[in-house]
Order: structure tokens, then C-alpha cells, then sequence
């Protein structure tokens, strides 16, 4: 049977960057790395709520994305 061990975790915020000229929406991104992989939910949406306040665009997103190794 397979394991699955979490090895890393990273946060992306996407940001609304309002229309480009042929009125497509633009997405604008800030990855942050080396999160902690026993960081909760809450804690990442608090972290994020904190970094938005100095952004110059309104969050639209906060993704997480974890890294994980399977073993057999």
C-alpha cells in the first residue's frame, strides 16, 4: 500500500488587475514558498487578509499547494 508523506507547502494570492484592452481580465500573482506544512487554514487566510492590505489590487484568491512524496 502507498504512503503519501508532505514535504512542502507554498501559497499563491491572485489578484483582480482589472481589463487589458480587449476587456480580458487580468489575473495578478504573488507566490510566497517554504510555508509551513502544519500552518491551518485560518492561518494562511490571516496571513493572506495581512499581505492584501499592502497590495495595490483586491484578492480575488488564496491558493495552497502541497508537495507530497509517495512511498510504497
Amino acid at each position: 500500500m502507498a504512503t503519501a508523506a508532505l514535504i512542502g507547502s507554498s501559497m499563491r494570492l491572485e489578484f483582480d488587475g482589472g481589463l487589458d484592452a480587449d476587456l480580458k481580465p487580468v489575473v495578478k500573482y504573488k507566490s510566497f514558498a517554504n510555508v509551513k506544512t502544519s500552518a491551518t487554514p485560518d492561518q494562511l487566510y490571516a496571513v493572506a487578509s495581512a499581505l492584501t492590505g499592502l497590495q495595490v489590487y483586491p484578492l480575488l484568491m488564496i491558493n495552497r499547494n502541497d508537495s507530497f512524496a509517495i512511498h510504497s
